[in-house]
């Protein structure tokens, strides 16, 4: 498993959970090429394969922010010592009846929301590391997109699960790439042109980080011109 990098490079870094139990997955395909491609543009990526980790998805009582006795687990701490230096979250995963996988929720409660008090989501106070993160999805489905539109599957997550998201931890913005009809008989051509627009949304948002930390450096040095 790939271990994280270290957060002073000045090189921008992302953080790509993917989230399948088949190791010979479309998911695993798109996470090799989104991480492929962020080296090839000189970025860091850090990939944090959830079934690899043996992830536990179940929230105990005392990893509640609500609760006297708060606690972060060890492995929870673990997630959030390599999130905290990432400009970017990228989830990868299958949309199962509707929703993301039991163990990427885990994850989203346990990790993402580690700490996070729910009178601070409501009112929009950013608590959360992830205060000013961008955040990028990539779904697969065996069924169509009309489908999916047709059950308003994907109307609902994009809402109850990208913009909460974004909402509930102060992200600056969520993008959401889905490819349809992914099964067994998919043929090559479509296999490869998918991956292919994974590299070439992989190569934007490293332009988009790029840009950000730009705006940070400068926002930074104009503030300390200002106190001097």
């Amino acid at each position: 498993m790939e271990q994280a990098a270290k957060s002073d490079s000045g090189k921008g870094r992302h953080a790509v959970i993917l989230c399948h139990p088949d190791s010979q997955s479309f998911n695993r395909s798109i996470a090799d090429a989104y991480c492929q491609a962020v080296r090839e543009n000189g970025q860091e990526v850090v990939l944090r394969d959830l079934y690899d980790l043996e992830f536990d998805p179940i929230l105990r009582s005392w990893e509640r922010p609500t609760v006297p006795n708060f606690t972060v687990s060890p492995d929870v701490a673990r997630e959030l010592s390599i999130l905290r230096t990432c400009d970017i979250l990228v989830l990868i995963y299958p949309i199962w009846f509707g929703t993301p996988p039991a163990m990427m929720k885990g994850y989203v409660e346990r990790v993402l929301g580690s700490g996070v008090d729910p009178k601070s989501v409501v009112s929009r106070t950013p608590t959360s590391f992830l205060a000013g993160r961008r955040l990028l999805s990539f779904t697969t489905s065996a069924t169509s997109a009309p489908w999916l539109n047709e059950q308003g599957e994907w109307l609902a997550l994009r809402y109850l699960f990208d913009h909460y998201l974004t909402h509930a931890f102060g992200m600056q913005a969520d993008e959401h790439v889905h490819f349809a009809s992914i099964t067994s008989g998919l043929q090559p051509r479509w296999a490869e042109q998918h991956l292919y627009d994974v590299s070439q949304h992989a190569r934007r948002a490293c332009g988009i980080v790029t840009a950000d930390r730009h705006r940070a450096a400068a926002l930074r040095h104009e503030q300390g011109s200002t106190a001097a």
